[in-house]
Parts: C-alpha cells; structure tokens; sequence
C-alpha cells in the first residue's frame, strides 16, 4: 500500500467515530465492532474478515495517544497546502509555495530516513508501506489487545489462563520471510533497497514506492505457498498467559512479542491483555488488604470469643475481645493479598464485626433477655448518655 492510501484512509470512519472521540469511545466502538466481526463469529466470510483487519488497524493507531497525535497532524499537513491533489499528483500549497529545487524526497525522507523525515513518522506510525532504507528500522507488527475474565481468589493468589486468538502472525512455513523454504529474498535492483525511486517532472522532483518490490525493498522469486509471499498468516492460536499475584480489576498485562506479526520476518508487536476481576461473595480488597464482614451475636461482643473466619490459604482463628463495640475493625496481619514488586509479603485481612439480631426468640430466651435488660437498668447503664444532648 503506497504512502498516499494511508494518508487518506480514515481511521475515525473505520470504527464510525468523531475526530474528536475520547479513549474511551474509541475503546467502546472497538470492542463491539472487534466482537461482531471477530472470524470466529463470522466463519467463512471474507468481508468480515477484511473488516476485522481494517477495524483493527485503525485501533492500533487511535488506541495509542502518541500514534494518534502523528496521524492527526500528518492528515492535517496532507490535507493543507503540502497535500496530494484530487488529480493524483501533488500540489504545491498556493499560500507558502515552494522553491523550485524543493523535491518531495525531503519530506518523506529518501535521502536522510533516519533523520526524523516523514518517512520514519510513517512507517512508526503504521508498520508497514513507505519508505524503506538500508539503514531504517525493521517494521514491527501492531500491538493487540484482548480481555479476560477472572474470579477474585484467582486475581488475588494469581493464576495460568489459556487465550484463544485469531490474528495475523508469522508464517510457519517461512518463518516470516516471505520466501519458499531454502530460497531468501533478493534486493531490487530498481531501487537497490530503498523502496522508493526519485522521478523529476519540470521543475519538481517527486518519490514513490519502487513499481518493481512494491516499496519494500526486496524481491521474492519464489514465494511461500501458504502465505504468498507476505510472511504472515491469519491463524488462530492458543496462548497461556501467567497473571501474577495480586492483579487489580482493570490492569493490564503486557505479553512481548505476543501480538500482529510484522512483515516479512520483521519484530511482532506485543499483546495487552486487560484482566477483569469478578466480585466475591466474602472478600473485598483495599489495596493488597482483603476484607470481610464477620456476623456475631450481642453476646460474643460483650462476652468475648474466637471466632474462625475464612482467608485466601484456609481458615485462622480471629479473637474478639470483651466490650467489642459493634463495627470495630479487627486485623488479623500478612493474610491479605500478595504484594508485587520488591519486597514481596502480603496485605493484611481486615475483618469487621456486625451483630447478628434474632428474629425470633423462644420464651426461655426472652424471659433470660428481659431478666438481663432489668439487671442492666439496675447498674446504671444507659447506652444513650450523653447522646444527642441527653
């Protein structure tokens, strides 16, 4: 794909979003559009599978605030007075004008591509296409996301989890090259590796993707079979992904190399998986301590007890201390969540107390209560002193 194709492809309009979209609505028309497309919903069809790459790609780029930024002002420059015409050629901008040795090699970086030209932000920014130079980068392959689902004792103590993806990687039979098992590809003797070869028309000169290696710089004679010569294969793979210990809703997990397979043997990109956890009907976490809720009759707050409460390693016993007020928060410590990076240890479990009152009592029960109530007012104890101006 030439230079001037990704320039005017608009990939606001691939996900059916403003240019002035947030993150967030971004993300949202991603997913939906990601999981209606997604070939494993959609066997057989090619159209959506087109569709799911073009969804992709155009995420790649507006889900990176950096990559976004790039593209939006290269589509502004292009769109402007340095842009390409209607007609197919480039017009110069009729406010500023150019000098009559201006070539447009400067802009896209022919004679310096490593030098911060156009050529570089473009082939950063898209992975693939444009310029390429002896000296350039390999194009690495676009970074992909994917979610999944965990209960919150797994979050919490870590776990292994299998993903199934379909996506574009390398080739195994070429190994990403391109080329048929015992051949390799061959430099263009048109552009001698650049990728793009200099025209003069008057008094302008103008660059474009070599017509013989189609901008990549090589030539492949015999192409693999299975991938046609590009190196990459749409395939689905299961991936097992560690999460550690201690993984928050919402965090995500960065796999390296994991993600779309670049062109022709170059690096793949990396895999972000978003880990979402579930509720729990016992615990809940602040930060790396757990907490919970522990039911107790009037009795055991007043009288005192030990009391055997759940944690993420089996059961420990918790004391209650005579005279525990209602809602008192017990701490019972290193038995929270495991703690990531130096150090290591665990959050601690905090455990509140909260009465548990009768429905329904049996005449024994009641008449031992009134005979406790009397014996209470007899000592003088008023559990309002003091309370509201009393």
């Amino acid at each position: 794909m030439s230079q001037r194709e990704w320039i005017e492809k608009d990939f606001y309009k691939e996900l059916g979003v403003s240019s002035s979209a947030s993150q967030d609505e971004i993300k949202k028309a991603y997913r939906k559009l990601a999981r209606d497309l997604h070939p494993d919903a959609n066997p057989g069809d090619t159209k959506a599978e087109e569709r799911f790459k073009s969804v992709s790609e155009a995420h790649a780029v507006l889900s990176d605030p950096a990559k976004r930024k790039e593209y939006d002002e290269t589509r502004k420059l292009f769109a402007g007075g340095g842009a390409y015409g209607r007609g197919g050629g480039f017009t110069p901008g009729a406010g500023g004008g150019f000098s009559q040795d201006f070539n447009i090699g400067d802009i896209f970086g022919q004679a310096n591509a490593g030098d911060g030209g156009l050529g570089d932000l473009l082939g950063g920014l898209f992975n693939r296409g444009g310029t390429r130079t002896a000296g350039s980068r390999p194009r690495r392959g676009a970074d992909v996301e994917t979610e999944t689902t965990l209960g919150f004792r797994e979050a919490a103590q870590g776990v292994t989890v299998p993903l199934r993806m379909t996506s574009p990687s390398p080739c195994t039979t070429c190994h990403g090259s391109g080329a048929k098992p015992g051949t390799s590809p061959r430099v263009c003797p048109i552009c001698n590796g650049n990728g793009v070869i200099s025209r003069n028309q008057g008094a302008f000169g103008f660059s474009e993707p070599c017509d013989e290696c189609r901008g990549t710089g090589s030539i492949i004679d015999d192409p693999c079979v299975d991938c046609h010569g590009s190196g990459i294969q749409n395939r689905t793979r299961t991936i097992t992904v560690r999460i550690p210990p201690g993984v928050s809703d919402g965090q995500k997990i960065r796999l390296a190399g994991q993600g779309e397979a670049g062109l022709r043997g170059a690096p793949s990109g990396d895999l972000f998986v978003t880990v979402h956890v579930s509720q729990d009907k016992v615990f809940g976490r602040n930060g790396d301590d757990l907490t919970l809720v522990l039911p107790v009759s009037y009795s055991e707050l007043v009288l005192g007890t030990t009391v055997s409460v759940p944690t993420l390693e089996g059961r420990v016993g918790v004391k209650v201390p005579p005279g525990t007020a209602d809602g008192r928060i017990l701490r019972v410590r290193g038995r929270g969540v495991p703690k990531r990076g130096p150090g290591g240890g665990a959050g601690d479990l905090l455990v509140t107390v909260k009465v548990a009152v009768p429905q329904k009592l049996d005449d024994n029960a009641s008449e031992a209560l009134r005979r406790y109530a009397d014996a209470e007012k007899t000592s003088g104890f008023d559990p309002r002193a003091g309370w509201a101006g009393a």
